[in-house]
């Protein structure tokens, strides 16, 4: 076994995590069309996501992503953060 396929997430020979999704027919799609909305977030982002709007599930809400090409190989879940950022709220009643 190579060392670089020990770090992998996914067994190389399982191939992606591909996920089907219901993609429109026609590409791109005509504007004012309503973002997919999945609550996959496994699903391997492919070359033929380019350029779609994706409603992806954060366990709360869904949040829209534009799929571009730097995102393609990556998973949808990557760009949608599941969790608030904390802070220390300071009480003023000392």
């Amino acid at each position: 076994m190579h060392a670089t396929r020990v770090l992998l997430g996914r067994s190389v020979w399982k191939g992606p995590n591909i996920v089907p999704l219901p993609l429109p027919r026609t590409l791109p799609p005509p504007p004012g069309t309503p973002p997919i909305r999945t609550q996959k977030r496994a699903a391997t982002i492919l070359p033929n996501f380019v350029g779609l709007r994706f409603s992806v599930h954060n366990g709360k809400t869904y949040q829209d992503i534009l799929i571009t090409e730097e995102m393609v190989g990556n998973k949808l879940g990557e760009y949608v953060p599941t969790r608030k950022r904390f802070t220390y709220k300071m009480s003023k009643n000392k």
